[in-house]
């Protein structure tokens, strides 16, 4: 993939307006339109199943809006808020903590990306010269451009002590909105979370929240359920109203009181319509 060098006056604004503004941008693919809206999602490398169905049940609930995803490239929260994205037609915007050519980009594990990316319609933006190779301090330099170019930045999971926080800072000092998924007080992926909300962060549960905090006004979300159950038949509006709460397989069946088979088949049915999930050996409705 070719990697152009941006001349200045092609910086994004956003970029141009924070305390240490990047000297050279070098870019693969295009940069979105700046008339988008971008919100970076960051969140841990070391993700729990709560914090991946929640950064992708959040993105999917922002399908049709004009928003830009922006996160880093590691592995973790930034890549599964990267592949829901593009997944849902909207475009990334990704910023590695190191050069862009094929022997600096880190990590490696994510190359395949780059090509996904760029087809998109996204691209990945460095202000590292193109061999430049990772070190401790080139992501929390980085950390400043995603904040900088971001309408706001919504975090899921981030221990006490984490390189995310430190996104959550420049984010308040740029006088971006920071939105947080709260978590278990159970879950130490969860500690540096809850204390951003206790510090005044804004707590979302929801894309509706997403949405509003960037000044969408979300699709009313009766309209949305009543949608997605008016076609449902008795045996699956049963099943819904036996979800209250993530359940195992066969513990679902007996309520359900049918046959194994036909349960089966049924729930099968289900998750590919996209009204269940089955995930760690519970199944949950969306």
């Amino acid at each position: 993939m070719q990697i152009k060098k941006l001349l200045k006056e092609n910086f994004p604004k956003g970029l141009l307006e924070i305390p240490q503004p990047p000297e050279d941008l070098w870019i693969i693919g295009e940069l979105p339109d700046e008339n988008l809206t971008y919100l970076s999602v960051v969140g841990s490398r070391r993700y729990t199943s709560y914090g991946k169905e929640a950064c992708e049940k959040i993105i999917a609930g922002l399908a049709g809006y004009p928003i830009v995803i922006v996160s880093g490239f590691a592995m973790g929260i930034d890549t599964i808020a990267h592949k829901k994205a593009m997944e849902i037609g909207l475009k990334t915007m990704v910023f590695p903590g190191s050069g862009l050519s094929d022997t600096a980009i880190y990590p490696k594990t994510n190359v395949k990306m780059i090509r996904e990316v760029v087809e998109s319609g996204g691209c990945l933006i460095s202000e590292f010269e193109p061999d430049f190779k990772a070190t401790m301090w080139s992501f929390p330099m980085r950390n400043r451009l995603m904040a900088g170019i971001s309408r706001a930045v919504l975090i899921i999971e981030a221990e006490e002590r984490s390189g995310t926080l430190i996104t959550a800072r420049l984010t308040t000092e740029y006088n971006r909105d920071l939105l947080v998924v709260p978590g278990s007080i159970f879950s130490p992926n969860s500690k540096g979370t809850n204390r951003l909300i206790h510090q005044g962060a804004i707590p979302v549960t929801c894309a509706e929240d997403v949405l509003e905090a960037l000044g969408f006004t979300a699709k009313d979300d009766e309209d949305k359920q009543k949608k997605l159950f008016e076609d449902l038949s008795p045996e699956e509006m049963k099943v819904i109203e036996i979800l209250r709460e993530p359940m195992e397989r066969d513990d679902l069946i007996r309520e359900m009181q049918m046959k194994t088979g036909d349960a089966n088949s049924l729930l099968s049915v289900m998750e590919i319509k996209g009204m269940i999930k089955e995930e760690l050996g519970q199944i949950r409705r969306y």
